[in-house]
C-alpha cells in the first residue's frame, strides 16, 4: 500500500492545474487517470476563449499541461480508481494498481458527454454515432452529417465538420440556439450548415452502419453520420456515498471547492457551477489545490 499526502482524481484541466499547484507546494500527490492526462480537452478542436490563446487546440494544450507537470516532478498515473472508503485521519482508495491511503482528496473526474437513450444509438456507436468531431470528424470527409445540440460544443463542432463535411445538418429542440453569438453567426454564415429547429432525432437508422435519422416532426433525413452534442453527466458515481450531491449528480461545493466530507474537495466540470470551461476547470484547481494546502497545513 502507498501513502501519498493527497490524491487527485482525474487529469483534465481542473485535475492537473491541482496537481501543478500541489506539487509547487511540496507535496507528495497522486494525479490518477485511467484515460490520461487532457479529459474533455483532447476532444475538443478549437479553443478560442481561453485567455493567452487566439486559437488553442486541445490536445496541445493538454499536452504543455503535462509538461508543466512533469517539470516539477509530477506526472499521471493511468490508474481507475474502484472505490473509496474512509479510514483512520484521511481515506483509502482501491484502484486497479495498488491500494493508496492519503490525508485528502481533490474529486477532478469531469464529466461525460449525455445521450439520446433512442433507438439505434446504441447499436451504430462506432458506426456512424459519434460523441467527438475531433476524434471522428475525419473520416467522414466528403460526407454528410447531422449534429445534434444548440450549445457551444455543437455550434463550435458543427463549424468544424463543415470543414470537412460536404453538408451538416444542425438539429436543435428549441428555437433558439444557447450557444454565444459569436458562434452563432458563424453558423448563420456557413454556406454549408443547415439548421433544424424545433425538432427532435427520434431514431437513427441504418443497416450495417447510420444511414439516416428520424425526427419527431416525421422528417427522414439521410445522413453518413450523427454526431450529439446534448448536454454532460458527471463522473461521480463512486463518489455518492461520499459527499452531497445535487438530484442529477454533480458534487455540490463551497467557494473554496470543499464538499460535505472533510478533507474531500472537487473542482472543474464535475461539480455544481454555473459555467463549464477549460479556464473555469483550471482556476477551480487552484482553489482547491490552495484549500488542499490549508487542510492539510492544519
Amino acid at each position: 500500500m502507498r501513502n501519498v499526502d493527497a490524491v487527485i482524481i482525474g487529469a483534465g484541466p481542473a485535475g492537473i492545474t491541482s496537481a501543478i499547484y500541489l506539487k509547487r507546494y511540496g507535496y507528495d500527490i497522486a494525479l490518477l487517470d485511467p484515460m490520461g492526462v487532457g479529459g474533455q480537452l483532447m476532444m475538443i478542436n478549437e479553443i478560442e476563449n481561453y485567455p493567452g490563446f487566439k486559437n488553442a487546440k486541445g490536445f496541445k494544450l493538454a499536452q504543455d499541461f503535462e509538461e508543466q507537470l512533469n517539470g516539477l516532478g509530477g506526472e499521471v498515473e493511468y490508474t481507475l480508481v474502484k472505490s473509496i472508503e474512509k479510514s483512520d485521519g484521511g481515506y483509502l482508495l482501491h484502484t486497479d494498481v495498488e491500494d493508496i491511503a492519503t490525508r485528502g482528496i481533490i474529486i477532478a473526474s469531469g464529466a461525460k458527454h449525455s445521450k439520446l437513450n433512442i433507438p439505434g444509438e446504441n447499436e451504430y456507436e462506432g458506426k456512424g454515432v459519434s460523441y467527438c468531431a475531433t476524434c471522428d470528424g475525419p473520416f467522414f470527409k466528403n460526407k454528410k452529417v447531422v449534429v445534434v445540440g444548440g450549445g457551444d460544443t455543437a455550434l463550435t463542432d458543427a463549424l468544424y465538420l463543415a470543414k470537412l463535411c460536404s453538408e451538416v445538418v444542425l438539429i436543435h429542440r428549441r428555437d433558439q440556439f444557447r450557444a454565444q453569438k459569436i458562434l452563432q453567426d458563424r453558423v448563420f454564415k456557413e454556406e454549408k450548415i443547415k439548421c433544424v429547429m424545433k425538432a427532435n432525432v427520434v431514431s437513427i437508422n441504418g443497416e450495417e452502419k447510420v444511414k439516416s435519422v428520424t425526427l419527431d416532426t416525421g422528417e427522414t433525413i439521410e445522413t453518413d453520420g450523427i454526431f450529439i452534442f446534448t448536454g454532460i453527466i458527471p463522473t461521480s458515481e463512486i463518489f455518492k456515498d461520499l459527499v452531497e450531491m445535487d438530484k442529477r449528480g454533480f458534487v455540490i461545493t463551497n467557494g473554496k471547492m470543499e464538499t460535505s466530507a472533510e478533507g474531500i474537495f472537487a473542482a472543474g466540470d464535475v461539480r455544481t457551477t454555473a459555467l463549464r470551461q477549460v479556464v473555469t476547470a483550471t482556476g477551480d484547481g487552484a482553489v482547491a489545490a490552495s484549500s488542499m494546502d490549508e487542510y492539510l497545513s492544519r
